[in-house]
């Protein structure tokens, strides 16, 4: 009876991980480059949900005010695409380097995400 418990389980664990939302990013660093003082600091990371259910983003947080990540606020379904828009304050002069962290139902529950560049 042990040795059948403990197969059960470790099945149901194993189709569990087998069938974990997963998703995975087209770039996880986007590079700024140089731009100028006030330009323009919208950039946006891209997705595919790679898994079999649907992933849910339920919130993004960055190291600092002066970025300002937006999550999708639907599912993203198997297959599907979605974006994460990351705002970066561009009045500030010099060169960032900024974390964006992901929270989700996907396998890997936290993401990072990075954005880097210089401001002249």
């Amino acid at each position: 009876m042990m040795k059948i418990l403990i197969t059960f389980f470790l099945i149901l664990f194993i189709s569990i991980e087998l069938n974990a939302q997963e998703f995975k990013f087209e770039k996880e660093t986007i590079n700024y480059g140089k731009i100028p003082q006030g330009s323009e600091g919208l950039r946006v990371f891209e997705f595919t949900n790679i898994g079999e259910a649907p992933l849910i983003i339920k919130k993004t947080k960055s190291t600092c005010g002066c970025t300002l990540p937006k999550k999708p606020n639907s599912p993203i379904m198997p297959g599907e695409k979605g974006q994460i828009s990351v705002s970066y304050d561009t009045k500030r002069m010099g060169g960032f380097s900024k974390a964006i962290i992901i929270f989700s139902n996907a396998k890997q529950e936290r993401k990072m995400l990075k954005i880097k560049g210089v401001i002249k």
